[in-house]
């Protein structure tokens, strides 16, 4: 299985293709600075260099062309300004989205954020972001071509992963690490049953591995 993932510099992404690439599938990383490419690679993560603020539909599609699973990992960044919400959370991921419909790729992941919604008030950078991350769901969940997952991490922290979590359609607010999170997108890739759900995930007392089949009803 190949899998795509966009962001692949990310925290959450390092964690997923580690994980991923131990699992013994092929996994590509897209990047936008050639110096983290090292990084990927140590992950066993093959880096593939891309731009998605200036990238066509085209051009991406081209480098998901015979992948199996594409995840949207990418973000502006907590220190980033109103601009790039909009260009990276919400463009990247549409454009990204629309390349992966082209190129026929069927299961599709995004990571999204809870509280994410088109309409949310605020005026806020943080305001935003929650509408930027809304407006990306929204778009995804139309794509007919896709077996879309949308996963909403509350609160993301660094600690050490427990892999117990609490992954509904709502949970509520609360925080879990970024451990976990990876963890939890490694099952839900291997769960297409999960195809077509919004789901938040914090921390909690159930296995990933039971989360993901419950939600699933496996």
């Amino acid at each position: 299985m190949r899998i795509v993932i966009a962001g692949g510099h990310g925290q959450i992404a390092l964690r997923l293709e580690q994980l991923l690439a131990a699992r013994g599938y092929e996994v590509a990383g897209i990047i936008r600075d050639p110096a983290q490419g090292d990084d990927l690679r140590e992950t066993g993560t093959e880096p593939v260099l891309c731009d998605l603020e200036s990238a066509s539909v085209e051009h991406v599609a081209g480098i998901l062309q015979g992948a199996d699973v594409a995840v949207f990992a990418a973000g502006a960044g907590p220190g980033s300004g109103v601009g790039r919400k909009d260009t990276v959370d919400r463009g990247a991921a549409v454009l990204f989205a629309d390349a992966a419909e082209r190129a026929r790729v069927r299961r599709f992941l995004m990571v999204s954020s809870m509280g994410a919604d088109a309409h949310h008030e605020g005026d806020d950078v943080f305001d935003v972001y929650l509408r930027a991350k809304g407006a990306a769901d929204d778009h995804v969940r139309t794509r007919l071509g896709l077996e879309w997952t949308v996963l909403r991490p509350g609160s993301l922290t660094d600690d050490r992963g427990t892999r117990q979590v609490r992954l509904e359609a709502r949970t509520g607010p609360g925080s879990v690490p970024r451990d976990d999170v990876a963890a939890v997108l490694a099952e839900l890739i291997e769960t297409p049953a999960t195809a077509g759900l919004t789901l938040e995930l914090i921390e909690g007392s159930i296995p990933v591995e039971v989360a993901v089949k419950d939600v699933a009803g496996n």
